[in-house]
């Protein structure tokens, strides 16, 4: 015989680091994504322009990189609306899996974006045209300008929200990737190599893909439900293991609630009996403190036979 607990712990998010409450994005911040989106397109569009009228290799990469950011942002703030809606009959956890979408998203434009920028570069290395560096520097110093402005917006939920981050730091991001260009600008204009210019194409390219792997690689991640990076699956397992009345724990599974927070389910072994309600709640709001697991689904098992797949599942005993 078993019974079966759901304990729950609210809220459900809530403080820092790789996503702790999402849904709870001060709303002040639809604002801050609104100047910062279009800030980013008039600027793409006076840096494309002038690209295009220099020939610049460097302007254009940075221009298609800092479209891509407009399209990151405009995702970025769509994810966090979506992730705000209320749960339905169908979808019962809400769409707050939408920001984990949304990175995903964002990282597969970068990588493309760099790989036409690169493609672009090379054919530039191989077939050289003059460039203006007076032009280069002019244009990427407003983006430097434009770049840290729109950082500053996200300053204050950087460290609360794991999407505000992203934006901050992408912006961050974008204005040393400006520095870069102005000073290549620099090198034109004071030794007149106009080769300079698609090799800063190909610099930006591979900062923008360093940057682009590690959001890509945890996005991809929590899309496959792996654990969230800040919980460690074996803390939780020797915790649950260790409390009181506890003799085994199996199919323990923790998984991510969106960008923020996490879920779990576990079966205790407790051949003393069921531990009641109160303990279970107060299991469930100690995983939510100790790991910020913010659900949690526990089934209480009395005998020690119900562990049948010790090997494969890691059973504690």
């Amino acid at each position: 015989m078993h019974s079966h607990a759901h304990a729950h712990s609210h809220p459900l998010g809530g403080h820092d680091h790789h996503g702790h409450g999402h849904a709870h994005a001060p709303a002040d911040f639809g604002r801050a994504f609104a100047i910062g989106v279009t800030l980013n397109i008039a600027y793409v569009a006076i840096e494309a322009a002038a690209g295009l009228w220099y020939d610049s290799m460097a302007l254009l990469a940075d221009a298609g990189h800092n479209l891509s950011d407009v399209a990151g942002l405009l995702i970025a703030w769509g994810a966090i609306a979506l992730a705000q809606r209320a749960p339905s009959a169908r979808f019962t956890w809400g769409l707050s899996r939408s920001p984990i979408l949304a990175a995903l998203a964002n990282a597969l434009i970068l990588v493309a974006a760099c790989g036409g920028i690169a493609f672009e570069s090379i054919h530039r290395l191989m077939n050289p045209l003059p460039v203006s560096g007076d032009v280069v520097m002019i244009v990427a110093g407003i983006g430097i300008v434009v770049n840290t402005g729109t950082a500053l917006l996200f300053v204050r939920g950087r460290k609360g929200d794991v999407n505000i981050r992203g934006a901050y730091l992408h912006m961050l991001a974008d204005a040393g990737v400006s520095a870069a260009v102005v000073v290549g600008g620099l090198i034109i204009r004071q030794t007149g190599w106009t080769f300079v210019d698609p090799l800063l194409g190909l610099a930006v390219a591979a900062v923008i893909l360093r940057g682009t792997w590690g959001l890509l690689k945890e996005s991809t991640a929590l899309a496959l439900d792996a654990v969230p990076a800040g919980i460690e699956p074996t803390d939780v397992r020797d915790w649950l293991g260790g409390l009181d009345g506890v003799a085994a724990v199996h199919d323990l599974h923790i998984w991510p609630q969106g960008t923020t927070g996490a879920v779990l389910t576990a079966h205790l072994v407790m051949p003393g009996g069921h531990p009641g309600d109160e303990a279970l709640a107060n299991i469930a709001h100690a995983l939510h403190h100790r790991f910020d697991i913010g659900h949690a689904t526990l089934q209480v098992e009395t005998g020690a036979e119900h562990c049948r797949q010790a090997v494969t599942d890691g059973c504690l005993h």
